[in-house]
């Protein structure tokens, strides 16, 4: 059977195949494929470490777009944003007690280091540099510390570790932005005698109350005796002062006038019995100087005698 070449160049609609139409299809698709690898886009709150051919060359890339060489450089992004870094500590304070301490750590990449940290450490210095230091100045700065101080002074002991945590850490472009600590764990015995300890204070503290009031009750019932005392005798100095005025004005109201009058006004007319005078009175009374009504009644008496 013989086989028509020419028929083998059409297709099953009997029409040739056109290789033009498929170069140009694929020199399109190699364009777009170049021109996507021909720009970058870096995001928000990152640096582009720019790579050529695997070197870091160059400037880093601030946010926005970006012009590269394609298949010769590519964009290593590394974010410049806070970020937080959580673990647990295990250290041993200056009286020798055992501190179990769960820390959290804010930090940020300076932009301009961004270069050097990728060529140095890579994307992962929170592993590489951040975990070692922190657990090292933790240790360092608790040792410096009693396990009750850690308690008390808890803000002096983070800002401690955050000041050796920058002066670690700033040569790489690491910025600590906080450091907290989020709970000290103690031994149980420790936690027994500090309990322990605190009954005692508040213990202390009552009876020291309760003194201080016992006293204080006891000063003020002495002061209101005192108080009291004093007003009864000022009372009786005032009273006696007025008894003394009294008879000093009494004293020097009366006269022998006075006296005299009160005895005739009290005479009941007989004579006593008993003299002491050569009138027979009890005292002596000058008759004359008692006025009109004495005479009067002087002048009556001679008239019934005649």
């Amino acid at each position: 059977m013989a086989v028509d070449i020419r028929d083998m160049s059409r297709n099953t609609n009997n029409s040739p195949i056109n290789f033009k139409g498929i170069k140009w299809i694929i020199a399109g698709v190699a364009a777009l494929f170049i021109a996507a690898n021909s720009f970058t886009i870096v995001p928000a709150g990152n640096t582009g470490v720019v790579l050529t051919m695997g070197e870091v060359k160059g400037q880093p890339l601030s946010e926005g777009f970006h012009l590269k060489i394609p298949f010769v450089q590519r964009v290593e992004n590394m974010s410049n944003q806070i970020q937080v870094y959580e673990t647990p500590a295990s250290a041993v304070s200056s009286d020798l007690q055992t501190v179990n301490s769960n820390i959290a750590v804010n930090y940020s990449l300076t932009s301009e280091k961004s270069p050097e940290m990728y060529r140095k450490v890579g994307c992962n210095y929170q592993n590489v540099l951040i975990a070692p230091a922190v657990q090292e100045c933790m240790k360092s700065a608790t040792s410096h510390y009693t396990a009750e101080e850690l308690i008390t002074k808890r803000q002096e002991v983070s800002d401690t570790v955050k000041t050796s945590l920058d002066s670690r850490l700033s040569e790489y472009g690491i910025y600590i932005e906080k450091f907290n600590i989020v709970n000290f764990d103690f031994s149980e015995e420790f936690n027994n005698a500090i309990e322990s300890k605190q009954v005692a204070e508040q213990n202390l503290l009552k009876t020291q109350t309760e003194q201080r009031q016992t006293e204080v009750v006891a000063e003020t019932s002495a002061k209101n005796k005192v108080v009291a005392a004093q007003a009864e005798a000022d009372a009786i100095l005032a009273k006696a002062q007025a008894q003394a005025d009294a008879n000093k004005l009494l004293e020097e109201s009366l006269s022998d006038k006075v006296i005299a009058y009160e005895q005739i006004q009290k005479w009941d007319g007989a004579m006593p019995k008993v003299t002491g005078a050569d009138n027979g009175m009890l005292v002596d009374i000058d008759l004359n100087s008692l006025g009109g009504s004495a005479q009067s009644s002087q002048t009556a008496n001679t008239g019934d005698n005649n």
